[in-house]
């Protein structure tokens, strides 16, 4: 479903993938596409858990595309989002030939691509995009996002400013970000869990909540439902978009 926030408009997808439309049209969207979410076959593979349906997506609309790393880069994904004339933002590290799928370099594709590093802050069409770091903590328990292996983004539309962490724990440099719609994920393996991301919500204030990147498939799982109740117990607005409810 749309999630509407003021001029803007927000719809989760499926797995990390989230559009954002500004107020003067400007789309955005974020790791677009694996596991059957864009292509419409998800409900086949996992479609027994609250999460977007899938749908044969091909809106090719997205003036601005963000891969945050190799896990989330999915070249048939990009092309169901983006415009002809859409930019690529691609963080340096992500590699088809590292990820041992039937994927193209994403300078193969035929957009604009920009290749960014932590740090980097650039703006595409309208949108300022500033590079934040992602990684597994030691003392987290997780792994396989090591320091430099991917990143999230703070990205700013018209007159808001969304952070999509990517796949990370909560981590030193998320500190001092000035948000305004936090996009975190709240799955129970690989990234921050859903007490972490509510943590990191108080921390931050933002003006609404949006979680992504959960019940995908088992190693997603989380309860969206403990998540928003912890969240809004905090004081910090917060929704869900779960259209697909299987209780």
């Amino acid at each position: 479903m749309t999630v509407d926030f003021g001029s803007h408009a927000m719809e989760w997808l499926g797995y990390a993938t989230a559009r954002v439309e500004g107020p003067d049209g400007t789309v955005v969207y974020t790791d677009p596409g694996r596991y059957g979410t864009l292509d419409g076959t998800w409900n086949e593979r996992y479609g027994d858990r609250p999460h977007p349906d899938a749908r044969d997506y091909d809106a090719r609309d997205g003036d601005v595309v963000l891969v945050t790393h190799d896990h989330h880069y999915d070249d048939d994904g990009v092309e169901r989002v983006a415009a002809p004339d859409a930019t690529v933002v691609v963080y340096e590290a992500v590699s088809a030939e590292r990820t041992s799928r039937d994927v193209v370099e994403p300078e193969a594709l035929d957009y604009d691509v920009e290749r960014v590093a932590y740090g980097d802050h650039l703006d595409v069409d309208g949108v300022g995009v500033d590079v934040v770091p992602a990684y597994n903590t030691a003392g987290s328990g997780r792994s396989g996002h090591p320091y430099e292996f991917g990143c999230g983004y703070r990205f700013a539309v018209g007159d808001r400013a969304y952070f999509w962490p990517g796949d990370s724990d909560v981590v030193p440099e998320h500190d001092a970000l000035d948000v305004d719609v936090f996009l975190p994920s709240i799955s129970r393996s690989f990234t921050m869990d859903r007490h972490d991301a509510a943590a990191l919500a108080a921390s931050l204030q933002p003006d609404l909540v949006l979680p992504i990147h959960y019940n995908t498939f088992d190693d997603l799982a989380s309860d969206d439902e403990a998540f928003a109740a912890d969240v809004a117990s905090r004081g910090v607005p917060v929704v869900l978009d779960r259209p697909r409810d299987t209780e």
